[in-house]
């Protein structure tokens, strides 16, 4: 850790884009504060699908999604949904993402995602080597499951996409799939291991990361919501809050689905939706010991052991957020589980966890500087990718603050490219 104080950075947000900022901004020797709305146990970071995911190279907006979205709509148990309503925000965000639904925006990104989603996962290697640090970090991969002739030759092309930007994959038939699942009867015509994923248990992540900083001289203020900047010239020169004024040399905003509206008080445009998703964790007995990750893919549902259990996790509802579980929702999840897994019969959880990704109308992050003022920088919105780019998003941003060159190419995740 370098003993050099180089300034004080404010962090706006206590997820793992927070918390992965603040741990290497000390180490580069920055003096950080962390502000939250909340008590920092409520955020995605803690309910997602704890998957770390070189393998989600191609954007959330891709092609065939509006078409598959748009018959998904109709069935009230599917894994995407729009709700229905007059938000302008939400038709303007519908618009930047049909524009950005083809192959030649998937095209000329991939190699930027895959890049900062493989630096992530280095990292996520150094900090379990530390000591102190077991979050139950398994790389040991993820099998994408499925069901259906049209899926699995789609799936076929992307793997072969995923081998040609260099990813270790590879494309089992039923009997090589199951093979890797000895304990669990699997209920598929085939499936892919990409063995460049890997999984972690986000609550212990989020504890010791925490636990880490408080140890560290980090000040971590809950129950801190930002109501408001005040400017000087060309840079922020205080933030305000629910308890008062704070003031630092660099402020990062990080904020999660929180990201637009701290962005307009900053006068700022990052296009955002609130992705809803759901969890719950199941118990398996001792003969049932789940080895590898898996998404479900015709019910785009992602299966995951972690502490001892295996956690359930799907669905993207898009709109306004709200605090209503719809058990239809839920229902869609619990129902596809015996479609791949007939041995699991999993009954309707009694406790549901839900949480919003943050979803930007490309499905590209906002990461960097922003040009409006001098010492403002954004880290968010990485959609289903959030834990994943945890730690490349807080060493891209130690980098840019330090006036170094960042590990890989950030350029197309300018947060200034809606303004």
């Amino acid at each position: 850790m370098s003993t050099q104080h180089k300034g004080k950075v404010a962090i706006i947000g206590a997820g793992i884009a927070g918390l992965s900022t603040a741990y290497y901004l000390l180490q580069d020797g920055w003096e950080v504060q962390i502000l939250e709305k909340g008590d920092g146990l409520d955020n995605c970071s803690y309910g997602n699908a704890g998957m770390i995911v070189p393998s989600h190279f191609t954007p959330l907006a891709a092609p065939g999604i509006v078409a598959q979205g748009v018959k998904w709509m109709l069935n009230s148990k599917s894994p995407f949904y729009v709700r229905p309503t007059l938000n302008l925000s939400l038709i303007d965000w519908g618009l930047k993402f049909l524009k950005h639904a083809n192959e030649k925006h998937v095209n000329r990104n991939a190699a930027a995602i895959r890049d900062l989603n493989l630096a992530s996962s280095r990292s996520y290697d150094e900090l379990a080597r530390q000591e102190g640090f077991d979050f139950e970090l398994r790389q040991n991969g993820i099998m994408m499951l499925y069901k259906s002739g049209h899926v699995e030759q789609e799936e076929i092309e992307l793997a072969e996409k995923a081998q040609n930007l260099g990813l270790d994959v590879e494309i089992f038939d039923q009997a090589g799939i199951q093979a890797l699942e000895p304990n669990l009867r699997m209920d598929t015509i085939g499936g892919i291991l990409y063995k460049c994923d890997g999984i972690l248990y986000p609550p212990k992540l989020m504890k010791i990361l925490t636990d880490y900083l408080l140890a560290h001289g980090v000040q971590i203020n809950y129950q801190t919501e930002v109501t408001g900047f005040r400017f000087s010239g060309k840079r922020v020169s205080e933030i305000g809050t629910s308890k008062g004024a704070f003031h630092a040399d660099e402020i990062v905003v990080t904020g999660g689905a929180s990201l637009p509206a701290l962005a307009s008080k900053l006068h700022l445009k990052l296009p955002l939706m609130p992705g809803k998703g759901y969890s719950f964790m199941y118990n398996t007995t001792g003969n049932n010991q789940m080895i590898h990750a898996a998404l479900l893919l015709e019910a785009r549902v992602a299966v995951t052991p972690m502490n001892n259990q295996i956690r359930f996790s799907g669905t993207m509802e898009l709109g306004p957020a709200n605090d209503k579980i719809y058990s239809n929702r839920v229902k869609g999840i619990v129902e596809s589980i015996p479609k791949y897994f007939p041995d699991l019969q999993v009954d309707y959880p009694q406790d549901i966890w839900f949480g919003y990704r943050p979803c930007s109308p490309d499905g590209l992050p906002y990461l960097g500087r922003t040009s409006k003022y001098g010492n403002v920088s954004i880290a968010g919105a990485g959609g289903m990718m959030g834990l994943s780019l945890g730690p490349a998003y807080g060493k891209a941003i130690t980098a840019l603050l330090s006036d170094k060159a960042t590990e890989t190419d950030i350029r197309g995740f300018s947060p200034d490219r809606f303004q």
